[in-house]
């Protein structure tokens, strides 16, 4: 052809070259229509956020292999050997892409060992939040807590590279066992009927978080089959202690994950609706007052008169 002449003769480019370059550039748009036509398919059919999310990437990342692959075989016979080529550059490479190669080789531990995946919330570093983006270079969470009290969201999206999961422990809240143990302490003051306390405190938990405790049997046998996760009891419990300033009265329960701010909120307002029915219950706090020990003790603890 009169254009691969004039290519040939004028730029120095071979026929062969300007084969593979016609061809690169074929493989390239078919597999960008490709890509695009399978895209359109699945989001006219899937509806759901989450699964669109997967097969967008899904199909991103097996065009970028099926690229690779082919784009290679075109080209790979101008290199020589691979082996020797690879060899010149991989020095240069670790050297030079170090902190890249180490968070794209926590890309791949994160798709393959999972030690989280979209939509979980976790805990890394000083961060925490839930996943809504694993890309291959860094992962990206939608932050919790930090200056708002409880596990709501901060508003804030933080890039963490992937190379933070082979440095930093990772805290899962929903892998496994999707259930967390909550606890709330109250503290009545000494001279309260801490009995009658005690007893509206089961009472109010065992309202709040009955319907989730029989959920979570069911999803710690799940779990028991991956982890070793066991309890013995999953029904909620009052615990009771003595406190500098009165008696602490501790609930402890299971909750699910992203509830545990809204749970908390209903059982506090039902402790606080029945509190004030009971005039023999106050709340204590920290405070001064002076004790008479001739009036106030028992009689087998009073200080004799002199």
């Amino acid at each position: 052809m009169e254009i691969t002449q004039w290519l040939s003769d004028n730029w120095g480019i071979p026929e062969t070259i300007q084969y593979k370059l016609i061809l690169s550039v074929v493989v390239i748009l078919t597999l960008w229509v490709l890509r695009s036509v399978v895209l359109r398919i699945v989001f006219s059919r899937v509806t759901d956020p989450k699964e669109r999310y997967f097969w967008r990437n899904g199909v991103k990342n097996t065009s970028l292999v099926i690229l690779v692959i082919v784009i290679g075989s075109i080209w790979i016979n101008q290199m020589g050997s691979l082996a020797t080529f690879l060899g010149l550059v991989t020095a240069g490479i670790a050297i030079a892409l170090a902190d890249p190669l180490i968070n794209l080789a926590g890309w791949l531990f994160i798709l393959i060992r999972r030690p989280f995946a979209i939509g979980d919330r976790v805990e890394i570093g000083n961060f925490a939040g839930d996943v809504i983006d694993i890309r291959y270079f860094q992962f990206t969470i939608n932050e919790i807590g930090n200056w708002v009290d409880a596990d709501q969201s901060t508003g804030r999206i933080i890039h963490i590279p992937n190379g933070k999961v082979f440095r930093e422990p990772q805290a899962n809240y929903a892998q496994g066992f999707e259930h967390i143990w909550d606890e709330i302490g109250v503290m009545v003051t000494f001279e309260s009927n801490w009995e009658k306390a005690k007893t509206i405190l089961q009472e109010t938990v065992n309202k709040h978080v009955e319907v989730l405790n029989r959920e979570a049997q069911t999803k710690l046998i799940e779990a028991s089959k991956k982890y070793m996760i066991f309890y013995k009891t999953l029904s909620p419990i009052v615990y009771t202690s003595v406190k500098d300033s009165g008696v602490m009265l501790t609930m402890r329960y299971l909750v699910a994950h992203k509830k545990r701010r809204t749970v908390a909120h209903l059982i506090w307002e039902d402790i606080l609706q029945n509190f004030a029915e009971h005039d023999d219950i106050d709340f204590a706090y920290p405070t001064q007052r002076i004790y008479y020990n001739l009036k106030e003790g028992k009689d087998g603890a009073r200080k004799e008169e002199k």
